[in-house]
């Protein structure tokens, strides 16, 4: 009897003491973040305490199959039941160990713990390798081995005792097959209060790098997969009636009257949108950030029209896609662009344009494959794509692939050749880690982003040299060109991942098909980059109805807020009231910067969106 409680027990204080490991490793590798921070030491360590509840649940849940060996073996010790209790544990440390390693992998670009969407990215193994150097990638195997090591050994050397012949009690064994599953039950539920444990349990901090520490990655895990295999059948976030729901968004999008500043020339002009990888508003001086980052594009500023009010819609790449070229907003949970059922019902201004006659082209340095990018590029009919695979070996190229500098010069030389008028996209690679472009550092300062914004210098400098090149062409005077981010990243200043801050980012329209009276103008409306669909149709007169999602920003009756979506719910923004941000999954909001008086009403607005917003995606 006492050697069965005594094994549970070293048990259970085992994947307690792993957990806490694996959350030393997760805080001693972004060391530097915490500094940045300006945390103090007590803050830091309040981490542990706030995660034992979690700690606990998971652990419970981790002790049921070995609570099952334990309960045969108070009747029946044979040796190999041992042996399959180790395996089972190899097994488990495995994987959380395995897990505690990518997501130190994962939070310098996602700032978030792993997701359940992140295992759609395995499909293309290359391409996640590619994303991280080659240094980082290797010192993370190495430091996955020293993990698994340091956390196993232990357990077969001191906390698990083989148990043969274990004098046998029928009263105990009865009792412990009545108490233990009621305990553990309790135990991984976090209780017996009417909700079950989340990870609410754990955040503590106005700092999200504390509470992601705190939140146990096991768990976390659970709850993403579980989220995601309920969502398919019901909307997450399913707040109102349908049908008030949708009178809120419907007066969200009314106008009093459709209209437009016309600031464009001509209605048929060529269009080259150039989509940033990466960019942040803190790397534009316009924008707040700080100067010398983007110089080319500051002067780019003096003869375009900026939008200094505008927000991602979601984190990733190909949710900026649906986002940019369908003027869907991106939205937690997947991406409509990784789904062809989905997308193949999405309007597109490429779409629009073959309509009108335009041809189209699309160009990428990389592999267009990660996040389905190709698949949703090509089925709205880009007629030619230039991707990582047709840049020779003359081309420097970086681990994603060919650098921006030699992209953007590939594209004026094909331009040159193309039937007006014409739509081009081209997006940017090289301000995405690992940042080996083919540059000097130039800016040494930025402490822990010093990478990125050394890189996001390299891509302006680019732009310079392209625009340079570009005005020399028979082309370029009747080109629009449009400069716009697919999504934020974390930038020196090191901003919550949940603020709006962090998801700020620029828009340009330029070109000398851009009246005199309107250049080196600002738009000021606080809008997503999904308002770029039909702010482009509208100047060229072309019905943008379809892209009910999508608004006017030439529009002066446009009503101004901005949406953005992280992995566990979104944020809000309604000037002049103030802001929230939102975490769907466990009922919280981070940040609340809204007057009593209009926050129910605001409240309302954001989750409207959200809800109606997911209900469509889900339709689709």
């Amino acid at each position: 009897m006492k050697q069965i409680i005594a094994s549970f027990l070293r048990q259970m204080l085992f994947w307690m003491l792993l957990f806490a490991f694996s959350r030393t490793v997760f805080l001693l590798f972004n060391l530097n973040l915490l500094r940045i921070e300006g945390l103090q030491f007590t803050e830091v360590i309040a981490a542990y305490w706030h995660a034992l509840q979690l700690d606990f649940a998971t652990a419970a849940y981790f002790m049921m199959f070995p609570f099952l060996i334990l309960l045969i073996q108070s009747v029946y010790s044979p040796n190999w039941l041992n042996k399959v209790n180790k395996i089972y544990v190899f097994v488990a440390v495995f994987l959380f160990s395995l897990l505690t390693v990518v997501e130190l992998g994962i939070y310098p670009e996602w700032k978030t713990k792993l997701p359940f969407k992140a295992f759609s990215y395995l499909s293309n193994p290359t391409e996640v390798f590619d994303t991280i150097s080659t240094g980082l990638f290797f010192g993370l195997i190495a430091l996955f081995s020293i993990v698994l090591a340091v956390s196993f050994l232990p357990y077969v050397m001191w906390f698990y005792k083989d148990l043969v012949q274990v004098k046998r009690n029928y009263l105990f064994s009865i009792l412990f097959a009545m108490i233990l599953p009621v305990l553990l039950f309790i135990t991984a539920r976090g209780g017996v209060q009417q909700i079950p444990i989340n990870q609410s349990a754990a955040y503590y901090s106005n700092t999200n790098i504390l509470n992601l520490a705190a939140v146990n990655s096991g768990f976390n895990l659970s709850i993403s997969i579980i989220e995601n295999y309920k969502n398919f059948g019901k909307n997450p976030y399913e707040y109102y009636s349908d049908s008030a729901a949708r009178k809120t968004v419907q007066n969200l999008f009314a106008v009093e009257k459709d209209t437009t500043i016309n600031v464009l020339t001509t209605q048929r002009p060529n269009i080259v949108l150039l989509i940033l990888e990466s960019w942040s508003a803190d790397l534009v001086e316009s924008l707040g950030g700080e100067p010398g980052i983007t110089p080319e594009f500051h002067e780019l500023e003096k003869d375009g029209i900026l939008f200094t009010g505008l927000w991602a819609t979601g984190p990733r790449s190909e949710q900026a896609m649906g986002s940019i070229f369908g003027g869907f907003p991106a939205h937690p949970i997947s991406s409509i662009t990784v789904q062809p059922d989905k997308f193949s019902k999405l309007p597109t201004i490429t779409k629009k344009l073959i309509d009108q006659g335009y041809h189209t082209s699309f160009y990428f340095g990389g592999q267009l494959i990660y996040g389905n990018i190709k698949g949703f590029i090509l089925y709205n009919g880009f007629s030619r794509i230039i991707e990582g695979a047709d840049f020779g070996k003359e081309v420097l190229k970086g681990k994603l692939g060919a650098h921006d500098e030699f992209v953007l010069s590939r594209q004026i030389t094909d331009l040159n050749k193309e039937k007006e008028p014409f739509f081009s996209a081209l997006f940017t690679l090289s301000s995405h880690s690992p940042y080996d472009q083919p540059m000097e550092q130039v800016l040494d300062w930025g402490d822990n982003e010093k990478q990125y914004i050394n890189s996001a210098y390299y891509t302006d400098r680019s732009l310079g040299n392209y625009f340079r090149e570009a005005r020399k062409q028979p082309w370029y005077k009747n080109t629009l060109f449009i400069l716009v981010a697919d999504h934020s990243h974390n930038s020196y200043r090191n901003w919550s991942f949940t603020t709006p801050n962090y998801h700020k980012i620029p828009m340009l329209f330029y070109g000398e098909v851009i009246k005199p009276e309107h250049r080196g103008t600002t738009v000021k409306n606080f809008a997503n980059q999904s308002d770029m669909a039909t702010t482009l149709l509208k100047q060229m007169n072309l019905d943008a109805s379809e892209f009910h999602w999508s608004r006017n920003l030439f529009n002066p009756n446009t009503q101004q807020f901005a949406y953005f979506s992280f992995e566990e719910g979104l944020g809000w923004i309604r000037p002049p009231s103030g802001h929230f941000t939102y975490d769907a999954r466990i009922n919280h909001f981070n940040e609340m910067s809204i007057p009593e008086i209009s926050k129910d009403s605001i409240i309302r607005e954001g989750k409207s969106y959200l809800q109606i917003l997911f209900d469509e995606y889900m339709s689709y």
